[in-house]
């Protein structure tokens, strides 16, 4: 069983297409993938921000569409893609449909928010966004990923960046939000990010041997802000601003996720680390690093 059968679970079904690139299916239930899909989606206001106003370098914009037809389902690549004021998003069929059949090849669609599956832009030869051709192609190895390469046409696949908006409704938008304070000095929005709470509760359920009640818990989270804000006063706050940042998603439950943060520096080194973060009263807060 080679790389991509062990990650995914079933084996690869590539479909070749003359004059079209090939199509790799995946299984829906694929976590990657399902994860690279929620991420275009919390990510498309970036895509729309761009399209309205392109960066310098920046020259193709396509949408990946959801398409439904009597039960089945395939995911589509939309060329001169465009947004009405409503948010709906139109394009043009880019590829000849292999298991829907209420669209076809160069035909203008419209679609909602809702069947976003990806977006991507191609900046001076490079791929932004792409999550779903970035799932597919962490799977891949040896002469697969050589071909999957080629399919690409020579396009460059770094490590990326996600564009999350920095607030609270995101684990990785939490993240963003507490380095964004800390970029601005802002020691109340970014203690607005955090909860020693239940930062602390986390703590204490590691010491086995410590009977918990609310008592003990509410004494350490007043230990852990005090030893917070000492260490922000004394030593500074970290400095986020010019890195590129892309993220990993570990579920622990729906209020619970431990999040992997890759940070890209100008002079291309890379640094990561992981981040318990927890769902409150409807809004994430970033606790503390995971050894």
């Amino acid at each position: 069983m080679g790389l991509f059968d062990k990650l995914f679970g079933k084996k690869k079904n590539i479909v070749k297409r003359e004059g079209n690139p090939d199509v790799y299916n995946m299984p829906n239930e694929n976590e990657r993938l399902n994860w690279a899909m929620e991420k275009a989606r919390l990510t498309l206001h970036y895509f729309e921000t761009c399209l309205t106003n392109p960066k310098d370098g920046q020259e193709y914009f396509s949408i990946k569409a959801r398409i439904e037809d009597n039960g089945k389902t395939e995911h589509i690549w939309l060329r001169e893609s465009s947004f009405d004021e409503d948010g709906n998003i139109f394009g043009i069929v880019g590829n000849e449909p292999i298991d829907v059949k209420n669209v076809s090849i160069d035909e203008k669609i419209g679609i909602t928010k809702e069947h976003v599956s990806d977006w991507m832009i191609i900046e001076n030869g490079k791929l932004i966004g792409g999550y779903t051709i970035r799932a597919i192609r962490d799977g891949l190895e040896g002469s697969g990923l050589v071909d999957f390469d080629k399919n690409l046409g020579g396009m460059l696949v770094d490590e990326g960046e996600d564009y999350f908006r920095p607030n609270l409704e995101t684990p990785e938008g939490a993240i963003l939000a507490l380095e964004e304070a800390y970029d601005n000095d802002d020691l109340e929005a970014a203690m607005d990010c955090k909860d020693f709470y239940k930062e602390a509760e986390f703590i204490l359920q590691k010491m086995n041997k410590i009977e918990l009640d609310e008592s003990i818990i509410t004494k350490t989270a007043e230990v852990l802000k005090l030893s917070y804000i000492k260490n922000m006063q004394e030593h500074g706050m970290p400095k986020f601003a010019g890195l590129k940042r892309a993220f990993l998603r570990d579920k622990v439950s729906d209020d619970q996720y431990i999040i992997t943060e890759i940070c890209l520096y100008p002079d291309g080194g890379k640094s990561s680390q992981k981040m318990n973060t927890f769902k409150i009263d409807n809004q994430w807060k970033v606790l503390g690093l995971v050894d």
